[in-house]
């Protein structure tokens, strides 16, 4: 379909703005050039000569018809985010008088609250290597490390000897993208990686070059993510957990119960590593039925008064 001068024009400017002033990679212009162009053939179906001729009433049954093909909400939230930026810009520009997409909010995704572990079960799960053979003691070890400080798969394989630093209490983490981040560890979890160290890791090694990783396989290397998962698995076996526990979930669990024990979200936001808190918000919103028997138990208006 050819569109109108005016809508052609402004979608070259406004792409062109992107592309020097704004330095987007080249997939996010393809996402933009996308979306605005589906707005500007909608809006020419619907009898407009330019994006100004766009109402409020013009703009939602365009989110309709995107609903109706099926799209979901992340989609659409990405096609209002386009949109936004393009009446932005030509707000700024003179081309239009008003900016129609600032009462249009961003669809709600649902966001999926990730899976948990009760502190029982994962104090079991824990307790399920505790014999004194060096893979016993490392495999301990490791989930200690990974509940206390509420490492990535990747985080633990790579943690190096010299990155714990037991005389302060905390391990140097270098997570998504080499950020280092410094996370505090608990004298239990530190307790299982001395033993480790001076009893265990020496019978792994096999040759003179482990490049100081401190988790060790049978071949004397760093270890694989799945081999991480079948530790995992087995201590999950005698511990009697039935549930399918992946090793994420030592990461949930660890931020979920130092909130519900009263931890700060920034605290936790950056023992986590997170760049922005409403990634971190998410495990605020796993125990609401705690939260609601305790107002019910203690807000002064919680119950219906009876005459």
């Amino acid at each position: 379909m050819e569109l109108p001068p005016l809508f052609a024009r402004d979608m070259r400017q406004f792409l062109q703005y992107l592309n020097l002033e704004r330095g987007l990679a080249e997939t996010t212009r393809s996402a933009y050039t996308h979306d605005i162009t589906q707005l500007a053939q909608h809006l020419h179906a619907e009898g407009c000569s330019s994006f100004a001729d766009c109402t409020l009433s013009l703009l939602r049954s365009f989110f309709s018809t995107l609903a109706d093909a099926g799209l979901g909400t992340t989609s659409r939230a990405r096609y209002l985010s386009s949109i936004k930026h393009l009446y932005r810009y030509l707000l700024t520009n003179g081309r239009i008088t008003a900016d129609i997409t600032e009462s249009m909010e961003l669809p709600r995704s649902r966001r999926i609250l990730p899976d948990c572990l009760s502190v029982d079960e994962m104090i079991r799960i824990l307790a399920a290597f505790n014999d004194s053979s060096a893979y016993e003691v490392r495999n301990r070890a490791m989930l200690e490390t990974m509940y206390a400080c509420g490492l990535r798969v990747s985080e633990l394989i790579t943690l190096r000897q010299r990155d714990v630093l037991h005389d302060v209490e905390i391990i140097r983490v270098f997570g998504k993208g080499s950020k280092e981040r410094i996370v505090p560890i608990g004298s239990e979890a530190l307790a299982w990686i001395a033993q480790y160290q001076q009893h265990g890791r020496g019978a792994l090694i096999k040759h003179a070059q482990t490049d100081d990783v401190l988790f060790l396989s049978s071949r004397g290397s760093k270890l694989s993510r799945m081999s991480v998962w079948k530790i995992i698995q087995e201590a999950c076996t005698r511990a009697n957990i039935t549930q399918h526990v992946h090793p994420h979930m030592f990461r949930h669990s660890f931020a979920t119960h130092l909130l519900e024990g009263g931890a700060d979200l920034r605290a936790v936001q950056e023992m986590l590593g997170h760049a922005d808190i409403a990634t971190t918000q998410i495990y605020t919103h796993i125990d609401r039925d705690y939260v609601k028997e305790v107002h019910t138990l203690f807000h002064p208006r919680s119950h219906q008064r009876t005459a």
